[in-house]
């Protein structure tokens, strides 16, 4: 379903000038919400503002008035990945490279320490592997199906 809502929403975000981040369509507290993450320049010079989410927001309004295609009632919401912004497709990680980030795996990267938790620099990412080295300079290297959540650093996990 995201894929097509992102079809459908593509033009959008090109007349508004701004790009999709990010999609999700999750139910929480019973009820169902769209989050639409947009972005600029990939978050240089400020990335979005209110205006930008706003004008936004009354687009794809129209747009999902006229196509209908979520069944279940929902809330819209329109904002900005932010500073701690999640890192979940490969160009995320990718456009990452260099950064501070904050990764959780789902199990303990190894039986001996039992940690789960990898904060450091993000050295390279190539689709399947993800190499990082932690604030204590040691080197780990992930597969993308170990990792749990992942955000530039600060995020909480």
């Amino acid at each position: 379903m995201l894929a097509k809502l992102e079809g459908l929403f593509a033009p959008v975000f090109e007349d508004c000038g701004v790009e999709l981040y990010d999609m999700e369509y999750v139910k929480e507290g019973g009820s169902r919400i769209l989050r639409i993450f947009i972005d600029k320049n990939g978050g240089v010079d400020g990335g979005v503002d209110l205006n930008d989410c706003e004008r936004v927001s009354r687009a794809v309004s129209d747009v999902l008035d006229e196509h209908d295609p979520i069944p279940d009632a929902y809330r819209l919401q329109v904002g900005s990945p932010g500073i701690d912004r999640r890192l979940s497709k490969p160009e995320h990680f990718e456009r990452s490279i260099g950064e501070k980030i904050t990764l959780k795996l789902f199990a303990p990267h190894s039986p001996v320490d039992g940690r789960k938790k990898f904060t450091g620099i993000l050295n390279s990412y190539d689709g399947d592997k993800i190499a990082l080295t932690d604030t204590e300079g040691e080197n780990f290297e992930f597969s993308a199906k170990q990792i749990a959540a992942c955000n530039i650093q600060g995020a909480p996990l």
